[in-house]
């Protein structure tokens, strides 16, 4: 490392070194999961026989793109799935999950979000009432979200109150998002999924797996859920996707949100893929060795800020699954400084000086650093946090472990201009 070009190089180094040497059997135990995942995407293509002709562009109605089935064929097979639509035409996760969501759920049903409320960013989608906006609600769907316990734990007594027939569709949020309670493992969605089963078996138990695909051995879907969603700008596209989305899932749920998506009738045999297929069949091949990078760059980031005195979940040395990382760092000024160190540190905008602002959505000033080559990538380095106490910053994603070392580096040099706010002296050693 090049602590040189840091302005105060001593404590960084001090601080890194320690970080790396603690958190040696962490990174060793993720690069043996990447080459689990690598093993079997390996195979999934040598099954497939991908060549050449299907890295092809279709155009038009996209009938018949052999490319874009042998794709979806091997997604479906790595998620443990009947089924998979991987398509540009997806905008957002959030589309991604809308589009699950109206094929699942029919006028009279009702919807249940066992982890608590989800992201700001869905409550559109659901609606609170029937307002002419096209939402769940418009439609007669009624909703209920289950606040988690003290503790982050699913309510079971506060489910089994709201159990019903006229539940069809059981929802779970995999990872924290910007919530400060822990992302659930799938060996707890597993346990969710049993015990939904137990009291609501017709129910389709959906899960919102952003932020998650690759972290373990396991998704969702290994573990009994109906149906998953995520973006292609996070984890499975790899850092190459530039747009997209998936789902994966039974078939007959992933048919009908694909015809909630396309269309009653043409489901997922439509839709062209232009030219995006050699970008997705090379993301998400590399899509495990990707969120490993991500991975480690967060584990060094927990310990390098433990080392400085702040706190930060998951710590380092806990097991993850999802790629995202809560900083806690109790003072605006440093939640500024974190986001613009990020920010210098990145290949794209690096010039630019991000400060907190008002968002449509957000109640207070939020700042945001993503100096992306894809707009709004998260598994490419982000950090973001709205300026209220406790002033957590979230980071999440970077394509390699170095630059996510020089960026949280380069955040603590601008920290440490304010090292009268550090929760010790800089210059203390542990």
């Amino acid at each position: 490392m090049m602590y040189q070009y840091f302005q105060h190089e001593q404590e960084l180094r001090h601080w890194s070194e320690r970080a790396e040497a603690r958190i040696a059997p962490q990174i060793q135990a993720i690069g043996e999961r990447v080459d689990r995942h690598q093993w079997r995407l390996l195979r999934a293509y040598r099954d497939a026989g991908v060549d050449e002709g299907h890295l092809a562009a279709s155009t038009g109605y996209g009938y018949d793109d052999r490319g874009r089935e042998a794709l979806e064929r091997i997604v479906a097979r790595m998620f443990g799935t009947e089924a998979a639509l991987f398509r540009p035409h997806i905008v957002s996760g959030t589309h991604a999950i809308a589009a699950a969501l109206f094929g699942v759920l029919r006028p009279g049903d009702r919807l249940l979000y066992l982890t608590g409320e989800p992201y700001d960013t869905l409550q559109p989608v659901i609606g609170r009432e029937a307002d002419g906006s096209g939402s769940l609600a418009d439609l007669g769907i009624s909703y209920q979200a289950i606040p988690l316990t003290p503790a982050g734990g699913i309510d079971w007594t506060a489910f089994a109150e709201a159990a019903g027939s006229d539940i069809r569709c059981v929802a779970i949020q995999r990872s924290r998002g910007y919530a400060e309670r822990a992302s659930f493992s799938v060996a707890a969605i597993g346990e969710m999924v049993r015990r939904v089963r137990e009291r609501c078996p017709d129910a389709v138990i959906f899960v919102d797996n952003c932020y998650g695909e690759f972290v373990e051995d396991e998704e969702p879907t290994h573990v009994g859920a109906d149906l998953m969603a995520g973006s292609l700008i996070k984890n499975p596209g790899g850092g190459l996707a530039k747009s997209g989305g998936y789902l994966a899932g039974r078939r007959q749920w992933v048919e009908r949100a694909a015809a909630r998506l396309v269309a009653p009738g043409i489901l997922a045999e439509g839709g062209a893929t232009h030219g995006y297929l050699r970008d997705y069949f090379q993301g998400f091949f590399l899509a495990p060795h990707v969120v490993g990078e991500a991975l480690k760059g967060a584990v060094f980031t927990a310990a390098v800020l433990e080392e400085a005195g702040f706190l930060s979940t998951p710590r380092w040395d806990d097991p993850r699954t999802d790629i995202i990382q809560l900083i806690r760092l109790e003072r605006p000024e440093l939640l500024v400084a974190f986001c613009q160190g990020i920010q210098e540190a990145s290949p794209v905008d690096g010039h630019v000086v991000p400060e907190a602002s008002k968002m449509p959505g957000y109640a207070d000033p939020v700042i945001m650093a993503a100096g992306t080559f894809v707009q709004g990538a998260s598994i490419e380095l982000s950090a973001d946090g709205p300026l209220r106490p406790p002033y957590h910053a979230y980071m999440q994603g970077g394509l390699t472990f170095s630059h996510v070392k020089i960026g949280v580096l380069t955040a603590l040099d601008r920290m440490l201009t304010h090292s009268s706010l550090f929760p010790r002296h800089p210059n203390e050693s542990r």
